[in-house]
Formats: structure tokens, C-alpha cells, sequence
């Protein structure tokens, strides 16, 4: 699975193949989330409340980046890496 994108100790990653809703796999300290990128909400998982927060607003921000990678990976391409939020 691919990291796109790193800060304040969260991972941000996509996998090749992965299921719809378009969404992306966010890791901080042993907790794992995915987010539904065109919602901004969590499918499944929790990351701690300041992490959360973070990763929200960096999604809505790299909302389109984040399709465009989506898109890339069901088509089997290499990622974009995506800036940071800090």
C-alpha cells in the first residue's frame, strides 16, 4: 500500500484495488481509519480526536489530488505523492 502523504506522525495510503467508495487509509500510533474522500467522514476506524481533525482538513483540501490518485491506482499507475499538512 502506498504512502501519498506524511505529518505530524500520521500516514497517509491508498491501496491498488480497493473497494468503492473512493477512500483513503489513514495511520497514527497504532490507530488505522479509512476516509471517504468526497464526504470527509470516517467508513471505519478512529484516530484520536487532534489527529482527526488534521486529517479532515487535509483531505478537503486535497480533495481532487486524492480522486486523482484514486483513479491512478484503479488503473494500476504509480501514485502522486501529495504535500503535507504542516
Amino acid at each position: 500500500m502506498p504512502e501519498i502523504s506524511l505529518f505530524g506522525g500520521i500516514r497517509i495510503k491508498m491501496f491498488y484495488d480497493d473497494h468503492n467508495p473512493p477512500h483513503f487509509h489513514a495511520e497514527y500510533a497504532g490507530y488505522k481509519a479509512l476516509i471517504d474522500i468526497q464526504r470527509g467522514y470516517v467508513i471505519r476506524g478512529a484516530l484520536p480526536f487532534r489527529q482527526l481533525k488534521f486529517v479532515l482538513a487535509w483531505g478537503e483540501m486535497h480533495r481532487d489530488e486524492l480522486m486523482q490518485n484514486w483513479e491512478l491506482a484503479k488503473d494500476q499507475q504509480p501514485l502522486k505523492q501529495i504535500e503535507p499538512l504542516m
